[in-house]
């Protein structure tokens, strides 16, 4: 449905360089990255408030490049939202139907047919001045939605919403996508695409450097950056070596862990998911891999149980659950073993 060739535009010192995608009808792309990265200045090309210096924009086998944004038919929901502060909810919604000169009759229906869809019928008669941040983000969106877009983008939708109402609008978000609708949306938060992608781009420095379903990007990143942006904590330089046709990885003079049957270079790095550690209050069996022997540092609150730290020769941050954890008796400065299986460790090759 759409697709960028090698899209490229200068913006002052920074530069958005060989952009080349191809978004289905109906995926919802998330496309994460930092501040700075170009997401949001890559939106504005593909809604046209921007002109690329070079590429080309297709949209259902149509060259948009040098349409103007007015003649895409593409929504593009602000940070900010963009609500107009003199207008009712209802003035808001309705504004571009307006100035498309529909009947009253027209107008009235359709804005409450959008809005009934939303849950914000009941506020239609409303200033804006008093509304919730979910509720102002629903208006901007039946604003955008009532003049059924092709595409719709999405700028760092959750940005400015409280955490409580985020999950109504990620489960109104996935309902609208269900529907049919094409949604791109760009957000510094790789939380949102595990909730939402169907599909993952990951933005660096104007650049793709990762695209993919939303596993496979974090579970097997390609280089370091997208590493620590999936929030992985466990990273080691480390060499490799070959014996007697196994491979290990060497993260300093005492630690050595086995590796899975595979091809590696001299050097490069290993990462271990926080979830990818096996807590254990007694010594595995004889001949268990990758079993190593450490004491708890630190213990914090985590999204799904408890983060360890713990001093295994090498620093490791580990989740364990609730229930494991309070099954386990884990306390600060306890001694106890971990296990690393093979599978679980990620080879990343070369420096970056």
């Amino acid at each position: 449905m759409l697709t960028l060739k090698n899209l490229s535009k200068k913006l002052g010192n920074f530069r958005i360089e060989g952009i080349d995608l191809e978004i289905d009808e109906g995926t919802y792309y998330v496309l994460l990255g930092r501040s700075g990265s170009g997401k949001t200045q890559l939106l504005e090309l593909i809604a046209g408030l921007n002109r690329p210096d070079s590429g080309e924009i297709w949209l259902d086998d149509e060259n948009i490049t040098n349409k103007k944004i007015q003649e895409r038919n593409i929504g593009l929901l602000f940070q900010d939202y963009a609500i107009f502060p003199n207008m009712t909810v209802f003035g808001n919604i309705a504004y571009s139907l307006h100035s498309d000169r529909e009947g009253k009759a027209e107008v009235i229906s359709r804005v409450h047919k959008i809005a009934s869809e939303l849950n914000i019928e009941h506020i239609l008669e409303r200033d804006t001045h008093h509304l919730s941040g979910g509720e102002l983000q629903r208006v901007a969106l039946a604003r955008t939605l009532i003049k059924s877009p092709r595409l719709l983008l999405l700028d760092e939708p959750m940005a400015s919403i409280d955490a409580s109402l985020k999950d109504d609008i990620k489960r109104l978000l996935r309902r609208i996508n269900r529907q049919g609708m094409t949604i791109i949306h760009v957000t510094h938060d790789y939380r949102e695409a595990l909730n939402l992608a169907s599909l993952v781009g990951v933005l660096h420095n104007g650049r793709i450097i990762q695209e993919g379903k939303p596993d496979e990007v974090f579970r097997k990143p390609v280089n370091k950056f997208v590493a620590r942006y999936s929030g992985i904590r466990n990273f080691f330089r480390v060499s490799f070596s070959k014996v007697n046709n196994e491979w290990d990885a060497f993260c300093n003079e005492t630690t050595v862990l086995n590796l899975k049957p595979g091809t590696y270079p001299d050097e490069g790095f290993l990462l271990i998911r926080s979830d990818g550690i096996t807590i254990l209050s007694e010594r595995p069996p004889e001949g268990t891999v990758n079993c190593l022997k450490g004491k708890v540092t630190d213990i914090i609150p985590a999204d799904q149980g408890m983060e360890l730290t713990i001093d295994a020769g090498i620093i490791l941050y580990a989740d364990i659950s609730a229930d494991s954890f309070r099954q386990q008796g884990v306390y600060e400065s306890k001694d106890i073993w971990v296990t690393l299986p093979p599978e679980n460790l990620i080879v990343l090759q070369g420096p970056d």
